[in-house]
């Protein structure tokens, strides 16, 4: 676990939370459209976005399992990305 990795289920909403409402500043902001740096943190904020729902299930997973959600981490962007559906 990393020290910026939330901890607590808490934690992962606030981030969920501050994510959404950034994105969302973005694109009220962009009144004549969005430049490439809004398109670029737009797909940053995608992409943790993802993390952070993958980590969420991952807990859920674990709990589900009897197993400690503790030991569930944040996967690489690489990772969450590429999953197949």
């Amino acid at each position: 676990m990393t020290d910026d990795e939330p901890r607590t289920e808490a934690e992962i909403a606030e981030r969920i939370d501050a994510n959404a409402a950034e994105e969302h500043e973005i694109r009220n902001g962009a009144h004549g459209g969005l430049s490439e740096e809004d398109l670029a943190r737009l797909r940053t904020l995608e992409i943790e976005r993802d993390r952070l729902y993958d980590l969420k299930r991952q807990r859920q997973g674990r709990r589900d399992a009897g197993e400690d959600e503790a030991e569930a981490h944040e996967r690489d962007a690489a990772t969450v990305e590429n999953y197949r559906q």
